[in-house]
């Protein structure tokens, strides 16, 4: 029998090499008061965002440029909001990373209102946000958040009372998302590794979750597939356009998944170190998911009970590792080994090259939520999976 589920709407998704071309058909609709969010340099200086601001410029779209550097804070939200209010730009377009998509997601939001974002941030603010907002087109240029498929903008305050949170509501999914692997081409390796370990962290946790359901974990095995077939590929040769087309379609895929079916501990740590340190996002994911699997295995084989986590974790050894006839047990441990491996081989740097310290750790490990975990933790094993990757 099939357990009753919930699932959030999608956007309106163009995929697949040569989309963005479809950007500027795409915006007459909403009037020619364009405002663009875009990260400092990669999209900006390459061909590809060159043509596309061309385009629109010569198609006669007024354009308003911001541009963002790191992971959204509550300042650099109010400032877009303030700097367009008077404007009213008729459609947002976010092209970059999932700190760009993430920002004009929340500047769409706010824009109609006026107001500061943190005070309709979850767990920060007291006011609930109406759902009103400024249409908005999202254009990954990085495979990893899956942002262009979600309802929440993550917004982060980092220091010692800091916060990772997020703006949330289901008309806050975009109204489009173009899904271009072509954009992706310029994205180092090094971030097309640690977003690419983010991606391969949220479909593994949303197949894991205790929130999980057939459809979820249907969409779940084929980005992961995508993942065994191209992540390396990707990382290895960023013209491999096969490679980071089977990227873009893991990226999108995570963030359907991990809409409908929550994270893990990977992804409560990701917030708890985020709030204390400037850390990249799939950083934390990367370095961090091999042991969080581990010990959560560990965690879930001593409980003794028949655990359908266990089962899951053994078909995902099958998948990886391709040896027939083997036993559960098996599939488990060399899917751990598999895991430590490719970060091994990804070169995910420890926590500590960013300031990251171990008497931070207690700290850290008591604001980390690991509510969809398919196995409840101890601080201690929280500590365990934390001081491990610093």
């Amino acid at each position: 029998m099939v357990k009753p589920f919930n699932f959030s709407k999608l956007p309106l998704v163009y995929f697949g090499p040569g989309k963005s071309d479809l950007i500027a058909s795409l915006v007459e609709g909403y009037g020619k008061s364009l405002l663009v969010v875009t990260g400092t340099s990669s999209f900006v200086s390459s061909v590809k965002g060159k043509e596309i601001f061309d385009t629109l410029k010569g198609k006669g779209f007024r354009i308003s440029h911001a541009i963002i550097s790191g992971e959204p804070s509550p300042e650099t939200v109010d400032r877009i909001v303030s700097d367009n209010f008077e404007i009213k730009p008729g459609v947002v377009i976010a092209i970059g990373g999932g700190s760009a998509i993430d920002t004009g997601k929340a500047v769409s939001a706010m824009l109609p209102l006026g107001e500061r974002v943190k005070d309709y941030l979850e767990g920060v603010g007291t006011k609930e946000h109406p759902g009103v907002k400024v249409p908005f087109i999202a254009v990954p240029t990085t495979a990893g958040t899956g942002s262009e498929a979600t309802k929440n903008a993550v917004i982060s305050e980092v220091g010692r009372n800091g916060f990772k949170r997020s703006l949330r509501h289901e008309n806050f999914v975009p109204d489009v998302a173009i899904v271009d692997p072509l954009l992706t081409v310029s994205c180092p390796p090094d971030i097309t590794a640690a977003s690419g370990m983010d991606c391969f962290t949220q479909l593994t946790e949303a197949y894991l979750s205790t929130k999980a359901n057939p459809f979820t974990d249907a969409l779940a095995l084929e980005g992961i597939k995508a993942v065994k077939m191209s992540l390396l590929k990707a990382c290895q040769n960023g013209e491999d356009i096969e490679a980071r087309t089977g990227m873009a379609f893991a990226a999108l895929t995570s963030g359907i998944c991990l809409a409908n079916a929550g994270l893990g501990a990977v992804h409560g740590f990701a917030s708890s170190v985020g709030a204390l340190y400037p850390v990249p996002h799939g950083v934390v994911c990367g370095t961090l998911m091999a042991k969080a699997n581990e010990v959560t295995v560990k965690v879930l084989r001593e409980a003794s009970s028949d655990s359908g986590a266990l089962y899951k974790y053994a078909r995902l050894g099958e998948l990886f590792l391709e040896d027939k006839n083997k036993t559960e047990d098996y599939y488990i441990d060399g899917f751990i080994n598999f895991l430590h491996e490719l970060t091994e081989k990804l070169h995910i740097p420890l926590l500590s090259k960013f300031g990251v310290k171990p008497g931070d750790a207690g700290v850290i490990c008591a604001a980390t939520d690991i509510k969809n975990n398919p196995a409840k933790l101890s601080q201690d094993q929280l500590m365990e999976i934390l001081i491990s990757r610093i």
